[in-house]
């Protein structure tokens, strides 16, 4: 697997998180949770990019996802092993390559299955997913294993295309694609060719791509937001999740 040098790179928002780390089925998890009356049997679960769970701009959107009205689970599918923030400090040394080689699917995907099997133990039947960088390609492989009702990516990496759109064109899951004008991982061949197997209708569950002029792999989560383009990318996607999962979920 690899990335490209925009993974790695972004700004830290401002902002005290208020939701709290739990453990669940052994799982470490950041969780907000709505004030007030929420459905108790829904969730919706915040894949991360490579900075993982201690990232505070996650956090903070975990936060913002709950005051909406919906139960948030970010749960650390990296084991406890994030790329740290001084990953993405120009002149970083920090060795990309080397740390995939710890974080495969077969080293990830296991403590995701376990924090959902905690989930539906206290009673969650429904999951929405939005994934950021490489949550996108677990977001893909949740609705291609019929784990999730709703799904939502930004910038997502590690997509095979075609491939992976005729894939999920097989699954009932409705889904969302936040992309931007400039991404190595999703560039914007690989965005009309999910268009040409998913848009207009062909997709039947629901499909909706936005593109992003001006923005950046990782604009969502890590976009610089004194750049009024990136800002108004970053609270479009955000905006576009809360009424897609409100929509589907």
């Amino acid at each position: 697997m690899s990335l490209c040098k925009d993974c790695i790179r972004g700004v830290q928002w401002e902002g005290t998180p208020t939701g709290k780390m739990e453990k669940i089925n052994g799982v470490d998890c950041y969780v907000a949770t709505p004030e007030g009356d929420y459905p108790t049997d829904k969730i919706l679960l915040f894949l991360t990019d490579i900075f993982g769970v201690p990232l505070v701009n996650a956090q903070l959107l975990a936060d913002d996802f709950a005051a909406n009205g919906i139960k948030v689970v970010i749960p650390d599918y990296l084991n406890g092993d994030p790329v740290p923030p001084d990953g993405r400090n120009p002149g970083s040394d920090f060795d990309l390559p080397k740390w995939f080689e710890n974080h495969s699917p077969e080293q990830t995907r296991a403590p995701l299955d376990k924090a959902i099997a905690g989930l539906k133990e206290q009673g969650v039947t429904t999951f929405g997913a939005i994934g950021y960088c490489l949550g996108g390609r677990y977001v893909f492989d949740l609705a291609f294993d019929n784990v999730i009702k709703a799904a939502a990516v930004a910038h997502p990496s590690l997509l095979q295309m075609p491939a992976d759109a005729e894939k999920y064109a097989t699954t009932s899951v409705p889904l969302l694609v936040e992309s931007c004008e400039n991404d190595v991982m999703f560039p914007q061949e690989k965005q009309t060719a999910m268009d040409a197997i998913l848009g207009e209708g062909k997709f039947a569950p629901g499909y909706k791509r936005e593109y992003w002029e001006g923005c950046t792999h990782g604009f969502a989560v890590r976009g610089d937001q004194s750049n009024p383009k990136v800002k108004a990318g970053k609270e479009g996607a955000f905006k576009d999740t809360v009424e897609w999962m409100q929509k589907h979920l």
